[in-house]
């Protein structure tokens, strides 16, 4: 069967990567037509359509600037699925554009799949609608959604959460202590204490957040600071924001490895969470007051980090829009350092998060419910 895949982030296209992985080994001649990243073109022998880094725009004012190359990219998926008719088209997260790929799909009359359903829950609602016209099955990676989709009439299936098993298969790749010397060296890093900055994987995100995680870490000067670089965002673009170290292609082994983290809100929260390093998550957006008061009427939700949402309670502070300030991050990192009551009270929450997760392979799970649904339709 040929399956269209569409995935606009670098989480996308480490969890579509897995999919595709998970449904040629219950289709062995699986050929896969995807906007995604290299993780994916791995697995579909093939480069994308697109690639996320021209996808990946965060805030109205970044996708405002780019919206010629939103509507090109829509256009060209569009065109393909007209003209390649797949067996199916499975989307992860994205909303704003996948979307708009359900809806031609299902004109098509090709089966869509939503593996990692777009975020309704917090903001957006009206979109359950959309997603209960154009899908055929919505395959769910957090487990509170499912009492959420019921209330709108929806049966949904959670299948796990994939960072859990990529989590720790990681993990156990790390070894011990000396390992973890090693892996310093390697990287040019001292032995001792280390706070790791994860400012996201799109420029906007890093425009907005770097500044604050680099002042607060200039008021710890004692303590060895990093930043996680975000594949395809150079060196450069860094530079304009913090002098500060930058390393590649290792964001989950820097934050296991570190004593803190200051994290932008995203899914990298959620790994930082099951690595077991405590954090203070960020998100500053344009920091302004007003789009503060302008979004939270629409919020639905308590909390808009994962761990505290799959919680359902505060493990992690939460420092969003204007309260994202360098001193209020400050004043939050400080409880979370070595000691600290704080601090143990944060590891405490995790392993309560990651029960309420469990341990279910979420690709393979989401693979044989297509695989079934596609072979013994209703």
């Amino acid at each position: 069967m040929i399956y269209f895949v569409s995935a606009g982030e670098a989480s996308g296209d480490l969890h579509a990567s897995h999919l595709m992985a998970a449904l040629r080994q219950g289709d062995p001649k699986a050929r896969f037509a995807f906007l995604g990243g290299d993780l994916m073109a791995a697995q579909a022998g093939r480069p994308p359509v697109v690639h996320y880094r021209d996808m990946a725009y965060m805030g109205f004012s970044e996708v405002l600037r780019h919206l010629p190359d939103v509507a090109r990219n829509l256009r060209l998926a569009r065109r393909l699925l007209e003209r390649l008719r797949p067996d199916a088209v499975i989307l992860v997260d994205y909303p704003s554009f996948n979307l708009k790929l359900a809806e031609t799909a299902y004109k098509l009359g090709i089966p869509v799949y939503y593996f990692i359903s777009p975020k309704v829950w917090a903001w957006k609602e009206w979109r359950v609608k959309d997603l209960r016209r154009y899908c055929r099955r919505i395959l769910s990676i957090l487990p509170f959604e499912v009492d959420f989709y019921r209330r709108h009439d929806m049966e949904i299936d959670y299948v796990g959460n994939p960072s859990v098993a990529e989590v720790d298969e990681r993990l156990g790749l790390l070894g011990d202590s000396s390992q973890r010397e090693a892996w310093l060296a390697e990287h040019g890093l001292k032995k001792g204490t280390i706070l790791a900055l994860v400012p996201g994987s799109r420029r906007g995100e890093i425009r907005c957040n770097l500044p604050v995680m680099d002042e607060v870490a200039r008021r710890h000067s004692y303590i060895q600071t990093v930043i996680a670089g975000a594949p395809g965002i150079e060196p450069e673009f860094y530079a304009q924001y913090s002098k500060l170290p930058v390393i590649y292609d290792v964001t989950f082994e820097l934050m296991a490895y570190a004593s803190v983290a200051l994290v932008t809100s995203g899914t990298a929260t959620l790994e930082c969470a099951l690595a077991g390093t405590p954090q203070v998550v960020c998100y500053r957006s344009n920091g302004s007051r007003l789009a503060y008061h302008l979004m939270k009427p629409l919020l639905s939700v308590k909390y808009v980090s994962l761990p505290n949402l799959i919680a359902d309670q505060e493990i992690v502070p939460e420092m969003l829009l204007h309260n994202c300030t360098p001193d209020a991050v400050d004043a939050r990192l400080r409880e979370l350092l070595p000691g600290r009551s704080a601090r143990r009270h944060q590891i405490a929450g995790y392993q309560r998060m990651r029960q309420r997760l469990g341990t279910a392979d979420a690709a393979s799970g989401a693979a044989h419910l297509i695989l079934q649904d596609l072979n013994h339709p209703l």
